[in-house]
């Protein structure tokens, strides 16, 4: 092991083209600040001026999923342990200011004091590549759904002639085929029924687009979900785009919360305390991971429709006194508990075989 007394804690402040990076030795003491562009060179000459002063302990990077992603990846094959930073608190930069530099620096102190100790996301593997087409496919849902509801919008405004073409029993999936088929007069778009026409074939093409677009991703996610979580997705309510939401929340790297308890709390399904003087209680958290959280009350309603023992729960707690959602609430931490324990094994599994 390195002495102690020589060891370095990097701080790095991540930007579109640039990062600052600040070096400290143990004591707290700045070593020495410099910028670096965000490219592969600039991150090769980051981890070299950082071992400059010695062998690096620890980095603190801020943006670790954003603008310090690619960085955090290149740091990670250089062997350096990063810790995964938060942006500076509102009263320490009202006190302080606020530059790159000093960002830098809360960045190393940080790490230095203990009080960021969560490791960086690992980005390199499976779990990210789940993330990549789940941003895609849910762009692609979403941008079907604004169509659908323009093409609806259209056709209620729509010549009486035009809209009669159409069978009013139809769904509007299914006007959107028909629309998709009609043959507007180009040359004579000046006229608003040509022009509806257009309008309507145009947005009636661009939903199978994105239908197909999102059918297609679709499958490859299944591909990719039942290869790194098969254990997970066995279990009941969990098909593939809520285990999905689960492993990107966790990262490949599930062992970095240390504990189901950390992982239920990242998905926003463990009570805060909300105590002061002679009152104690616990409320809500309204942080964490939204998709998470979303992925786990999704399971839990399946289960309350399918799952006997589920049901039983529910109307036991109920019948104690807590509201439907109070008894929700419990269930979404149990079923944290227990997607934290399959996760955490299907993804040691995934990494002997890989």
């Amino acid at each position: 092991m390195p002495d102690q007394q020589q060891a370095v804690i990097g701080g790095i402040d991540c930007h579109t083209d640039f990062h600052v990076a600040v070096a400290l030795d143990p004591l707290g003491r700045v070593l020495g600040t410099e910028a670096f562009p965000a490219t592969s060179a600039g991150y090769r000459l980051t981890h070299r001026w950082l071992a400059s002063f010695g062998p690096v302990a620890a980095v603190g990077v801020e943006s670790t999923g954003s603008y310090g992603a690619a960085l955090t990846r290149a740091l990670v094959e250089q062997g350096c342990r990063v810790i995964e930073i938060n942006q500076p608190h509102a009263h320490l930069r009202a006190r302080r200011g606020k530059n790159d530099a000093i960002d830098a620096e809360a960045a190393a102190r940080k790490v230095l004091s203990g009080e960021a100790t969560a490791a960086a996301k690992d980005t390199s593997g499976i779990v990210e590549s789940i993330r990549q087409l789940s941003v895609a496919r849910s762009s692609a849902v979403k941008a079907r759904s604004a169509a659908l509801c323009q093409l609806g919008d259209l056709l209620v405004t729509a010549p009486a002639t035009l809209r009669e073409q159409l069978d009013t029993r139809r769904s509007l999936e299914g006007k959107a085929a028909v629309c998709a088929r009609l043959r507007p007069d180009t040359d004579r778009l000046a006229d608003p029924a040509q022009a509806a026409k257009a309008a309507l074939r145009s947005l009636g093409h661009r939903i199978a687009q994105l239908g197909a677009e999102a059918d297609e991703l679709g499958r490859r996610l299944d591909r990719l979900v039942a290869t790194a979580a098969p254990t997970t997705t066995s279990r009941l309510g969990c098909g593939t785009h809520h285990t999905a939401a689960l492993l990107v929340a966790a990262g490949q790297n599930i062992d970095r919360l240390g504990s189901e308890a950390s992982f239920a709390h990242l998905c926003a399904a463990a009570p805060i305390p909300a105590s002061s003087g002679r009152t104690s209680r616990h409320r809500l958290n309204y942080a964490g991971n939204r998709s998470a959280n979303r992925a786990l009350h999704m399971i839990v309603i399946v289960r309350l429709r399918y799952c006997e023992r589920t049901r039983s729960y529910l109307n036991r707690r109920v019948a104690e006194g807590k509201t439907k959602k109070e008894a929700i609430r419990c269930l979404k931490r149990f079923v944290a508990r227990e997607l934290y324990r399959t996760l955490r094994a299907d993804l040691a599994t995934l990494k002997t075989r890989t």
